[in-house]
């Protein structure tokens, strides 16, 4: 059995499904991404993890198991990007002044995308105009006394560890202790899911799925979705944007905003979760509990729910309710030393893509439909979690050394798919679809819009 087939075996059973299943999957194409961690092998097993969950759900309705197959090279490249505009560029992805730092013990990175965020930053570091000037005030810092003080300042920051030291730290413990998915039913009589409609080709279709996430770990459970039929509204507060990846991330979705700090805003929120089949949100631990809005709210509001959340670094522990993004986990885990060891370089190296964000939303997306599948065996509504942190260990308990013995086949255009999407910024193309489950095409009913574009209402009621 291969690494990546060994890989697929471990999330799949994490996920509650049955080990045997895993052989129905075809994987496909050489090659792997360059890193010291088998990134090519997580991006192929996690999106064949969500597949397995559709065919399981079409099983359940009913309908034959099917072969599924998965290429590992568009895999590879769905976890970068899948966009090609036609005539146009997406934003830039990074802040001018995001990166790694060397300050006097070690190395430390900031994350200044949102706005606030490098406000936090600077209000411990100063205001400067260009990254010459953050790294001469990083360099006056020891970088745990600098990652703390960011982070107090409500900031994202994260001192490089190696993985011996994390594994030695108490959010390290914290989160080895924590299943890679946890998978919670909970009674939900009289909300069992019908298959009296069921489409094999759309398994998903008439499904509404409230989409509080940024980024691109959630925004990749839900596109996901999208893709099989579900209805997605994403919701993002007033001011919220993320230029860099909203192109590639709102594929089949309608984008609104509220501000659940308003009372009408919360009034409609609250409505559109009633109505809502799945719910995934990557908001931290404690932020919705905060806003009135905690589990045991959203369960009794709505008790048939799939509740899906994302957390950076784990539930549990000191850091359960801190700020985190891929890059972050990566510089704390161990991943960014590893890969700086690997490479035989003096600075943090970084996998070549942010694969614990994608991996983590593909692993989102199947507990999703893995609870859609509950429903409709009567068997209660799903509340199910994950984190960067964790789906970060799935590749570090996986060793270094995995040297790149044959590259991935560079991008043609014969990997373009040949429909034309037309964005909010101009026509583009897709790379092709890495799954492929018969009878069951991926599509998506909406291009990729700008965040605000839409009301906040299902798409039923704003016809």
């Amino acid at each position: 059995m291969d690494g990546t087939s060994k890989l697929l075996d471990t999330i799949w059973t994490s996920l509650g499904g049955k080990a045997d299943a895993t052989r129905r999957v075809e994987f496909t194409a050489q090659g792997t991404l360059p890193s010291a961690f088998a990134v090519t092998d997580l991006a192929a097993s996690s999106m064949a993890a969500a597949g397995l969950a559709l065919d399981e759900l079409r099983q359940a309705a009913g309908h034959g198991a099917s072969r599924l197959t998965v290429d590992r090279r568009l895999a590879s490249f769905w976890f970068s990007s899948s966009l090609r505009p036609l005539g146009w560029q997406v934003p830039p992805l990074w802040d001018p002044i995001a990166g790694n730092y060397a300050a006097r013990d070690g190395w430390i990175r900031l994350h200044t995308n949102a706005p606030h965020h490098r406000a936090a930053a600077e209000r411990v570091l100063g205001g400067h105009a260009d990254r010459a000037g953050v790294a001469a005030a990083v360099a006056a810092w020891d970088t745990l006394e600098l990652e703390t003080a960011i982070v107090e300042a409500g900031g994202c920051a994260a001192q490089m560890r190696s993985a011996q030291e994390w594994a030695r730290h108490p959010q390290g413990l914290a989160v080895a202790a924590e299943p890679l998915i946890c998978m919670q039913a909970h009674a939900a009589a009289g909300h069992a899911q019908s298959a009296a409609a069921f489409d094999p080709a759309r398994p998903l279709h008439g499904l509404k799925v409230l989409d509080l996430t940024r980024v691109l770990a959630g925004p990749t459970a839900t596109r996901f979705l999208a893709a099989y039929g579900a209805q997605v509204l994403r919701v993002d507060p007033p001011t919220w944007d993320e230029p860099g990846v909203v192109p590639e991330m709102t594929l089949g979705k309608r984008c609104a905003r509220l501000d659940l700090h308003k009372p009408r805003d919360r009034a409609v929120f609250e409505q559109l979760l009633a109505g809502a089949d799945i719910m995934i949100h990557g908001y931290r631990s404690d932020a919705l509990e905060r806003l009135g809005y905690g589990a045991i709210w959203r369960r009794t509001r709505n008790p048939g729910l799939i509740d899906v959340s994302l957390d950076a670094y784990g539930w549990s522990g000191p850091w359960a309710a801190r700020r985190g993004f891929d890059s972050l986990v990566q510089m704390s885990s161990g991943i960014a030393h590893a890969g700086m060891l690997w490479q035989r370089t003096d600075q943090p190296f970084a996998l070549p893509v942010q694969a614990l964000d994608y991996a983590a939303g593909y692993l989102l997306a199947a507990a999703a439909v893995r609870g859609v599948t509950m429903r409709l065996n009567g068997t209660g509504a799903l509340q199910a979690r994950a984190s960067l942190a964790r789906t970060a260990k799935l590749l570090l308990d996986r060793g270094t050394g995995q040297v790149q013995e044959v590259a991935l086949v560079p991008e043609s255009t014969q990997d373009l798919a040949a429909a034309i999407e037309r964005t909010a910024w101009g026509q583009a193309r897709r790379i092709h679809w890495p799954i492929a489950l018969r009878d069951c095409p991926a599509s998506w009913s909406h291009p990729a819009s700008a965040l605000g574009s839409a009301p906040a209402q299902w798409e039923s009621q704003a016809r």
